[in-house]
């Protein structure tokens, strides 16, 4: 079957499966740290109270079987090891079957925790790891030659990811369709990363260019990656260009690195190296990723339907195995950046003179003389649900109330993430949450005060609550 297996994509799926494996890793050590508080027996969402209303249809997985903090912990930092393992090549030193299942366990792995995820695990690059995982699954290893159907399905996640977040730009704010959204993006999107600084004070001309470069990026260049090569290596290699981008303006998780390693999975190597003689596929691989390519083909009406649709929908995910999903991010861009600030107090009775103390955040903006920081692919959840619950309390209906309690009950896990503890011998007695208005420091500013940040409060977004 020559016509099944390109020996050209041999260095294109050795890299691509390596940074899957490394993304694999980062999202399996961000659950593994990160959920006892959020999402463990006495998290601010517990899983057990989430299953109890939900059958297993709507959330298969694991954890519908069984639940335990220590069951969770233990998928997690397996699911950490074994992607650890793939990165080091132990998927190539596999017979094909055994490496299939290997990546098929951190699929199953990851999925159940997603699915238990609830708001935490609401974003786009869950659903985007879940379905490019899923694809790994059937791209084989040195056993054989790379699946060409497994690489086209690729490519058609890489388009709906680039032109579904095009789309939705252009459909969305009026500032894509005038080129300005960059005067105000880097500023206020959810978690600026060290140089989001700099990128908002380049020349707002320059701004203007970038966005449309974006444009053509996201609307006109995933077409060519159906397109003979080197045409499709060309426009993969500007994809990659516009995600590392976006990887120096900014802090968002994992989305970008992915995207580059699908990316990767389009460029034919062989134009740079001869490929090594692989054999060819068995007859039972040949007829499951047939069997696979036709699964995802029907699954796609939906998602291609979504992208012709003028109600556009964004990062949804149409059956609870996340299959097949529709992407695009940012179609509203702020103008204004609004943060959460959190703060507490020892004092029993309130009066005009109490002091309250702020907690400090690792990722999200708070004191403003200090520098963003550098986080992604790593995934700060819960700074990145504060920047929604600062767009509107709604956001953070379900868990913000739990999240003040803990703070009052000085409670452990969830003081592990968050940067500064104002009350380290104690939990305060009082716990307050105001909402002020963040802006990047102008050139004068910044030399004048050290400050990366100017703020000025707003509202109130909780008052002074205690524990009964």
């Amino acid at each position: 079957m020559e016509w099944f297996g390109d020996n050209g994509y041999w260095l294109a799926r050795l890299v691509f499966q390596r940074g899957l494996a490394a993304v694999y890793v980062v999202a399996f050590l961000t659950a593994a740290l990160q959920f006892r508080a959020l999402i463990g027996e006495r998290g601010m969402l517990p899983v057990p109270r989430y299953l109890r209303g939900v059958p297993f249809r709507m959330a298969p997985g694991l954890f519908q079987l069984r639940y335990s903090d220590r069951l969770f912990a233990c998928c997690a930092w397996a699911g950490a090891a074994l992607s650890a393992a793939l990165v080091a090549g132990a998927g190539d030193r596999l017979p094909l079957a055994v490496a299939m299942l290997w990546w098929a366990v951190l699929w199953v792995l990851y999925l159940s925790i997603v699915n238990v995820g609830q708001t935490w695990y609401g974003f786009g690059w869950e659903s985007l790891l879940l379905e490019t995982g899923f694809l790994a699954v059937f791209l084989g290893n040195d056993r054989t030659a790379p699946p060409v159907l497994v690489l086209f399905l690729l490519r058609w996640v890489l388009f709906r990811v680039e032109f579904g977040a095009g789309l939705i730009k252009l459909r969305g704010d009026r500032c894509w369709r005038d080129l300005t959204c960059l005067y105000y993006h880097h500023e206020t999107q959810p978690m600026p990363g060290p140089l989001s600084w700099f990128f908002h004070r380049l020349p707002r001309p320059l701004h203007r260019v970038e966005v449309a470069a974006n444009h053509v990026c996201q609307l006109v260049v995933p077409f060519a990656l159906f397109t003979p090569q080197p045409a499709a290596s060309v426009a993969a290699g500007l994809i990659v260009v516009t995600q590392l981008w976006l990887v120096l303006s900014g802090n968002f998780a994992w989305l970008n690195w992915l995207t580059i390693v699908l990316a990767l999975s389009a460029v034919d190597a062989s134009l740079v190296a001869a490929p090594p003689p692989l054999p060819a596929a068995p007859p039972w691989y040949a007829a499951l990723v047939v069997a696979v390519t036709a699964l995802v083909v029907v699954r796609s009406w939906y998602p291609a339907r979504n992208l012709l649709s003028r109600a556009q929908r964004m990062n949804t995910a149409y059956d609870p195995l996340h299959l097949v999903n529709s992407y695009g991010a940012f179609g509203t861009v702020g103008r204004v950046r609004r943060e959460v600030v959190v703060e507490g107090t020892d004092e029993r009775v309130l009066h005009p003179g109490t002091v309250w103390r702020e907690y400090g955040f690792k990722g999200k903006p708070t004191d403003p003389r200090r520098m963003p920081r550098q986080f992604a692919p790593y995934h700060l959840r819960l700074d990145w649900m504060m920047w929604f619950a600062a767009l509107s309390p709604a956001y953070a209906r379900s868990w913000f109330g739990p999240f003040v309690e803990r703070l009052l009950e000085g409670d452990r896990d969830t003081l592990r993430l968050l940067e500064v503890n104002p009350f380290p011998g104690a939990p305060p007695v009082h716990v307050r949450a105001r909402i002020w208005r963040y802006r990047f420091t102008t050139r004068r500013e910044r030399r004048a005060t050290g400050a990366w940040w100017h703020r000025d409060e707003v509202w109130e977004f909780l008052p002074p609550t205690r524990l009964r």
